[in-house]
């Protein structure tokens, strides 16, 4: 990359220092983000500070994660045009922003901050991971639950591309607001959320549609879902209807255990407005397995597969997480069952969608289960959003312009277009909290990311729940906390690569799973771990 050549006037309390990267820091006080930058041009003016620069060049504000920190401001080279993408601009210059803070908006910020089109990512309101990583400009005091402040920052900063992450603020309608004043973004409507919002909704598109899923009753009285439960006998499973952060559904073995999940839901509310209904569905047997497309509306294109560990515990035991690894291609995900899927499951929900008024945009992720007995795959649940953490293992994988790709599909373009990505496989080990997915301590400090990151170049670790103390340590903050990723060129480099990096990490108040990819390697293979 070319250095672009700059000039400074400086007020005296301002300082400027370069570094062999290529871009300068300076400490600004925080009343700094409340001046104008012109971002995707080449100059921007504050009252204490002008700057100008020769050749392209790309200024991006980084705010830090510690709750004392000042505003740090980082400049430096524009990419140079690469992917067919003109010196002239005939391709945007993309500034995006990702909704969210956790693992996924992360890997999300990483493929994004790659891509050619894009001159600069922010991440609302994001985590210190995120943020010192240099992968977005971290926005922590933006509410992302108010359309109208992420409006009012989209025209002050040139936001040409929302991305959102998370559910919650798509159920709740953001995408909708953003859209109707023109901002393009990718995540689907709060109609076409229901799909994952309601799992009622979710199973009568698929009645309608005739898509392959477990056979089911919805219920709001406690005393007729027990009826029917007697009736069909355990295993069996529960879900709440609505959204549920992840613990919404009980796999019953017994007929006691799933009473019991009745009676949580439906007369103790621990959901709250989310279990006031409950499907109970037929238990399935067989291999699970994740399923991602892209969509616009009606087109909609396949992304790698993968597969994810939901139990906390080795061999898949213990109560369901929001995940604990996941891998990169899924060997049970077959090129043939992967057209399959698309054809009985993905194109039918796209075509009925738009039947139904609300056209899907943005990423279906299918959560599927190939039935033992059948072979075949059938619909468990549909999620609206990257999956997490299988997002960690599909962005580090993804070699094609992801700013590119989902502008087309906020436009409604995506027929013809194609994903590149890396040969191999890609593994991610979640490091949690000691207690997860129960009560666990908040505020442990966690040492050594930097070491485990340079166990090997293809390594990335991705912050789900951290954050910065005073003494700039990462602390954890949440229930699943590190998303350790590594490439290799097959599932076992990919593997021991990621474990070597866990291995770096001193993280006295953290765990993980030892077993990642189990069921797609030899069990020999994880001696080494056991």
């Amino acid at each position: 990359m070319a250095m672009a050549f700059a000039t400074f006037n400086l007020s005296p309390s301002l300082r400027f220092v370069s570094n062999n990267k290529g871009f300068f820091d300076s400490q600004l006080s925080n009343s700094f983000l409340s001046s104008h930058l012109f971002l995707g041009t080449s100059s921007f003016s504050v009252p204490t500070l002008s700057f100008s620069t020769i050749h392209q060049t790309s200024c991006r504000p980084h705010i830090n994660a510690s709750p004392c920190s000042s505003t740090s401001f980082r400049c430096f080279a524009q990419k140079s045009p690469v992917d067919g993408l003109g010196s002239n601009g005939a391709s945007e210059r993309l500034v995006v922003l990702v909704i969210g803070g956790g693992g996924r908006e992360h890997a999300l910020c990483y493929a994004l901050q790659r891509s050619p089109s894009c001159d600069a990512v922010f991440c609302a309101p994001g985590n210190a991971g995120i943020s010192t990583s240099g992968n977005a400009t971290c926005i922590p005091e933006l509410d992302i639950s108010d359309s109208s402040a992420v409006i009012s920052f989209c025209r002050k900063w040139g936001v040409g591309l929302v991305v959102v992450g998370p559910e919650a603020p798509l159920v709740s309608g953001l995408a909708n607001d953003l859209v109707k004043v023109g901002i393009p973004t990718f995540g689907p409507s709060a109609e076409a959320a229901a799909l994952e919002g309601s799992k009622n909704f979710m199973k009568s598109i698929c009645d309608k549609y005739g898509i392959p899923t477990a056979k089911y009753q919805t219920f709001s009285d406690a005393s007729a879902a027990k009826q029917y439960i007697k009736e069909q006998g355990a295993p069996i499973v529960i879900k709440a209807d609505g959204l549920a952060a992840g613990k919404g559904v009980i796999v019953a073995m017994t007929l006691e255990e799933a009473y019991e999940a009745v009676d949580s839901m439906l007369v103790e509310g621990i959901f709250g407005s989310a279990g006031c209904r409950v499907i109970v569905e037929e238990f399935l047997e067989g291999e699970e397995a994740s399923f991602f497309a892209l969509v616009d509306g009606e087109n909609a294109i396949p992304l790698e597969s993968a597969q994810d560990h939901k139990r906390v515990g080795d061999g898949d035991t213990g109560p369901n997480t929001g995940g604990m690894g996941a891998y990169s291609p899924a060997p049970v995900l077959t090129e043939e069952l992967q057209s399959l899927v698309m054809e009985s499951i993905i194109l039918p929900t796209v075509k009925g969608m738009s039947a139904e008024g609300c056209k899907f945009v943005g990423v279906l992720y299918a959560g599927l289960m190939i039935e033992k007995k059948s072979g075949l795959p059938k619909l468990i649940e549909y999620n609206v959003r990257f999956g997490d953490p299988e997002c960690q293992v599909l962005m580090i994988r993804l070699e094609s312009d992801l700013a590119k790709v989902l502008l087309a599909a906020c436009r409604g373009e995506l027929k013809g277009v194609s994903l590149n990505w890396s040969p191999g496989s890609a593994m991610v080990v979640v490091m949690a909290s000691q207690g997860y997915p129960g009560s666990y301590e908040k505020g442990t400090v966690i040492q050594s990311l930097e070491e485990a990151e340079n166990v090997a170049p293809c390594v990335k670790i991705f912050h789900a729940g951290t954050a910065l103390d005073l003494d700039g340590n990462f602390i954890a903050t949440g229930g699943r906390v590190l998303g350790v990723t590594a490439k290799g060129r097959d599932l076992k480099e990919a593997r021991d690569r990621a474990y070597d990096a866990v291995e770096e990490i001193k993280w006295p108040g953290g765990f993980y799973r030892r077993d990642i990819g189990w069921r797609a390697l030899p069990q020999n293979e994880f001696a080494r771990n056991a």
